[in-house]
């Protein structure tokens, strides 16, 4: 049983959490400008055992997709294509910016590295797979 990764994508970077072997912990793990998302994820499996993929579903309050998904779900299929031996899922992503700002400010973060974009993504990342992982233990 491998790690369980997992994305926040974003059209310009994308937050990646990954759990810890045994899949007790979720953490952040990097924020990789997206032209090179893919690249990057074959340098991470190639190092590291991943059994689950989990993709972040950007959905409007309404339950509809919103405008990223049109990017989001050619990638899942281009990962089970490129990766048949990983599941590739999808999780609804809904109020994790508001989650990880919050995080942030309860977390005692200044105000200046709460502005930074790449960390909110990597934090947003991060609740997706606690998430899930929380849906697992049910």
């Amino acid at each position: 049983m491998g790690r369980i990764l997992a994305i926040d994508y974003g059209t310009r970077r994308t937050g990646i959490a990954v759990s810890d072997p045994l899949r007790i912990i979720a953490g952040g793990l990097e924020t990789v400008e997206t032209k090179q998302l893919e690249r990057w994820l074959a340098d991470y499996f190639a190092r590291e055992e991943v059994s689950t993929v989990v993709v972040g579903k950007p959905m409007r309050m309404d339950g509809s997709p919103s405008e990223t998904w049109r990017f989001v779900e050619p990638l899942a299929a281009r990962l089970r294509r490129a990766y048949p031996d990983k599941e590739v899922l999808f999780w609804d992503e809904r109020f994790t910016s508001v989650l990880a700002h919050r995080t942030m400010l309860e977390s005692g973060i200044g105000r200046m590295a709460r502005r930074d974009r790449a960390l909110v993504d990597k934090i947003s990342a991060t609740i997706i797979l606690q998430s899930y992982m929380e849906s697992l233990a049910r």
